[in-house]
């Protein structure tokens, strides 16, 4: 897992293992992960993942995530409702 300082630029982001950018951009997006969780375990504010999605994904596709997660109240803890106390739907990972 790569972490660095909250105040570095897009243009100074690490590289990320093949794993943990196709992690990032899993869970950018899912509908019920925060932009804050993305940012504690990857250290990526939401300005700085909005410059990773537009890096590594085709411009459609990035424009379809944008579409898709502005305005959405799952993908900001503050706007979120405080009965969802979880990251993911409960029939998403069935045992």
């Amino acid at each position: 897992m790569n972490t660095f300082s909250k105040d570095r630029s897009p243009e100074q982001d690490p590289e990320y293992s093949p794993e943990d950018l196709s992690r990032i951009i899993e869970m950018a997006w899912e509908d019920r992960t925060p932009f804050e969780a993305i940012e504690n375990l990857y250290g990526l504010n939401q300005h700085q993942l909005i410059e990773l999605m537009r890096k590594e994904l085709k411009r459609s596709s990035f424009e379809l995530w944008r579409k898709r997660t502005t305005g959405r109240t799952t993908k900001h803890l503050k706007l979120r409702s405080p009965e969802i106390n979880r990251g993911y739907c409960p029939s998403q990972y069935k045992r």
